[in-house]
């Protein structure tokens, strides 16, 4: 008899869809990685549904990998029976890691989300002025839909979480090691993050051309010039946040002459990305009063967007609390 393969369970939360992409842009790898493994969870490309896994003994799967950020009670029921049936569970992308793109939700309240989204916002037409509930009737009969929470939660925020596999979304070949390390036993100590141990500018192209000396008199946005490719952004008054990013994405944004925008998110030492980043442009301000650094500093266009634009829910801030 031919040894059962090892189970596998991936599964969507908070998120925008592109980290699924990003298995399925394993390509003809993908086909290797399927032919080792049973998957028994995916709903995003396989009719599974919560029942088959609810049957499962616990620990039976091998690895969950989850990525998206925790908003809804649905989310956090799934990846805590997730958790009860996984040998191992992989925080998959920057929203399972840190929250991502979800948690600058974080930045507001759920009343002010539900009033943009369901009244304020241009497109909409509701003067019933109507908002999902958890539960009710329509046309006689149970209605139930996920709550939504007030604030967006990491997934180590409800869950246990063995590994972390960083990025916006993990790139394949970090996906393809990972993948093979579980499979092989191959791994490292539980709870770390499967990229390197150094920040990007460690491994940046463009480090050779950073001169200390160099001080910033303006900020840029992106768009606003035409950035050299040989030149480290920050030198250029472009916000870059290799110096508190980790590496191992492949510099895939610098090498289509983006800066980074930190979704890898700290690396080793750091226990705030956004403070170490905002303390590393500062330094290389070109000001001799602290008004010449407010000056400099009001530039920012978007401040939370810039220092924390994958880790809110992550960091020392974690929400803002509305005072009623």
């Amino acid at each position: 008899m031919s040894e059962a393969k090892p189970k596998v369970a991936f599964y969507w939360c908070a998120s925008c869809g592109g980290c699924e992409e990003a298995i399925v842009d394993l390509n003809v790898a993908m086909l290797d990685v399927a032919a080792a493994i049973e998957i028994v969870l995916w709903p995003v490309a396989l009719d599974h549904k919560y029942s088959d896994v609810e049957v499962l003994a616990d620990g039976e799967i091998a690895v969950s990998f989850i990525n998206g950020a925790i908003r809804t009670d649905e989310q956090a029921h799934i990846a805590e029976l997730l958790r009860k049936k996984s040998g191992l569970v992989v925080a998959f992308g920057s929203c399972a890691h840190l929250g991502g793109i979800p948690g600058l939700a974080n930045l507001t309240s759920r009343r002010e989300i539900f009033r943009m989204s369901y009244h304020e916002s241009p497109t909409v037409v509701n003067p019933q002025k109507t908002e999902p509930i958890p539960g009710g009737q329509c046309e006689g009969k149970e209605v139930a839909l996920p709550e939504f929470w007030e604030q967006v939660h990491t997934l180590d925020q409800l869950i246990e979480v063995d590994y972390y596999l960083p990025g916006c979304p993990p790139m394949p070949g970090g996906i393809a090691n990972a993948v093979n390390a579980i499979l092989t036993g191959n791994l490292p100590a539980k709870g770390a993050v499967l990229a390197p141990d150094k920040a990007l500018c460690e491994t940046c192209g463009r480090r050779q051309s950073k001169d200390p000396r160099t001080r910033i008199a303006k900020i840029h946005r992106p768009h606003e010039i035409e950035a050299d490719p040989q030149v480290c952004f920050l030198e250029q008054g472009i916000i870059c946040c290799g110096p508190a990013t980790r590496s191992g994405c492949g510099e895939a944004c610098i090498n289509g002459n983006m800066p980074c925008s930190g979704c890898y998110g700290a690396p080793p030492g750091v226990t705030d990305q956004g403070a170490k980043l905002l303390a590393a442009i500062s330094t290389l301000f070109d000001a001799k009063t602290p008004e010449d650094a407010q000056a400099l500093a009001r530039q920012v266009v978007d401040p939370a967007g810039s220092f924390y634009r994958y880790g809110v829910p992550a960091s020392v801030l974690a929400r803002t609390i509305e005072k009623e």
